[in-house]
């Protein structure tokens, strides 16, 4: 028999393993991750201005910890909300104000962990802030928790207004005291937002829109967003000063779930 050389028979080894990858059936391959649809876009690139703070990339919220889908800090949303955002937009800076999201389209997964943490009952080092008054086993029923949320259609996100000029937030320091997302302004986390009477993401009725005891210029705060974006085309959540959806939207009954990033975004735009 003729023996081959040593680097002949290192390329046919290289060769035939090579067709034997090619060659694994789809499923024993990585599946490839979903793609947003050609009508989402980054904020970014309709509004440069608006000023994005996006919670869940961070520890800062109620999980304590980044949230699954957020790869990168960044806003996207439907075209038609992204464009009406930057509508909204335009008259703020006008009277000296600026936009600013913590929190835009968010991906099933993102809420499958929402879902996973609030069954683990154990968990709840970020109470001190968020959840303060509220016991973590009627998360659910009080309608905090859900295994399904409009930001994941697209048209839905969560925001606020800071005047200008905007001084930055300072970051969160996992393992800090934790103060009550309800306590005065001075007391509670800073946020260069104007005061809207709790923090983002307070589970308390104190954050519902229009509750009663917000008065003053909490009261005229809120009222300021809620008026501005509900003029072009948004809806308020009435339990969540900051949740806003732009109607119609494209994909009423769809529940997304391709990752935050620019990645997931089609190259034409």
């Amino acid at each position: 028999m003729t023996r081959l050389p040593h680097a002949v028979r290192a390329l046919i080894t290289t060769v035939a393993t090579l067709l034997t990858v090619t060659a694994a059936p789809a499923g024993a391959r990585a599946a490839a991750e979903p793609k947003a649809p050609a009508d989402f876009v980054a904020l970014g690139t309709v509004d440069p201005t608006i000023i994005q703070e996006i919670r869940y990339h961070t520890p800062h919220n109620f999980v304590g910890e980044r949230v699954d889908g957020y790869r990168e800090p960044l806003c996207v949303l439907t075209r038609p909300a992204a464009e009406a955002l930057h509508r909204a937009q335009r008259q703020l800076l006008r009277r000296g104000y600026t936009l600013k999201v913590y929190d835009c389209y968010r991906p099933q997964r993102a809420v499958d962990h929402f879902v996973r943490w609030a069954r683990d009952l154990d968990d709840q080092s970020m109470k001190g802030e968020f959840y303060p008054d509220v016991d973590k086993t009627r998360l659910f029923e009080d309608g905090y928790i859900a295994a399904k949320s409009g930001h994941s259609r697209g048209s839905t996100l969560d925001l606020t207004i800071v005047r200008l000029p905007a001084v930055p937030t300072r970051p969160y320091v996992p393992g800090e005291p934790l103060v009550p997302c309800y306590a005065p302004r001075g007391q509670r986390f800073p946020d260069n937002s104007l005061d809207m009477g709790t923090g983002y993401d307070c589970f308390d009725t104190l954050a519902h829109t229009l509750d009663p005891r917000i008065k003053g210029r909490q009261r005229a705060n809120r009222l300021l967003l809620k008026n501005t974006l509900e003029r072009l085309g948004f809806v308020n959540l009435a339990e969540e000063w900051w949740h806003y959806t732009f109607k119609p939207e494209p994909s009423p009954d769809t529940y997304f779930d391709f990752p935050v990033s620019r990645a997931s975004l089609t190259a034409r735009r």
